[in-house]
């Protein structure tokens, strides 16, 4: 009877380890900025799709795009997407199941309009909108908690989230060469108090 407890005691500890690995392996710690930075990037999209699971980091800049690849949303632990320099006017609402996506580039690409559903990728610290055709941002852009820079120079806003107030984390944002007025550039630096704001300076025009 001393025998078979003993044999009983190791096999539920060998299913306890057994599980508590699966745990930890679902759950792969997100890689911190420098890692991220430095690892190297898939820069085919088909190639990345051959081991979907297993990609961290994709960089689609200046490869002709004409759409937001939706075969890109296989990739679910993807954690650094890059598709600047392409042809790219809306992203896709389904943007949400990148649940751990960090860093985000869509600079240059025409982009017209943002999903609600980006406010969902909880996990975005740097997101880079720079030089496109965006009028407006969904309110939901104040759900990411995370999120350190939001670059979004060059664009052609007309209003702002009242949101703006609830990105706790945000260390800098860049407005630059958006004509804003002064009434507006004072609403956006009081919603941000904690933040560095780069803007233009207002314009004095009458239209």
């Amino acid at each position: 009877m001393k025998k078979n407890g003993s044999a009983s005691h190791y096999k539920r500890a060998s299913l306890i380890l057994f599980f508590s690995l699966c745990i930890y392996i679902s759950k792969a710690q997100l890689l911190d900025s420098l890692s991220l930075d430095t690892l190297t990037a898939y820069t085919n999209l088909q190639e990345a799709l051959k081991n979907p699971d297993k990609v961290l980091k994709l960089e689609l800049r200046k490869q002709h795009l004409k759409s937001f690849p939706t075969d890109i949303l296989k990739l679910k632990h993807l954690q650094y997407l890059d598709i600047s320099k392409n042809s790219i006017s809306e992203i896709p609402d389904s943007i949400d199941v990148l649940k751990d996506l960090q860093y985000f580039a869509c600079s240059k690409t025409g982009l017209k309009s943002i999903p609600k559903e980006i406010g969902k990728l909880h996990n975005l610290l740097y997101l880079n909108l720079n030089q496109n055709d965006l009028e407006l941002l969904p309110p939901q852009i104040g759900n990411l908690e995370k999120l350190e820079i939001l670059d979004m120079w060059s664009n052609n806003f007309d209003e702002y989230p009242s949101t703006f107030g609830t990105l706790k984390s945000l260390k800098v944002m860049d407005l630059r060469n958006i004509l804003i007025s002064d009434e507006t550039q004072s609403f956006i630096k009081n919603q941000l108090p904690h933040t560095i704001v780069y803007m233009s300076p207002s314009c004095k025009c009458k239209w």
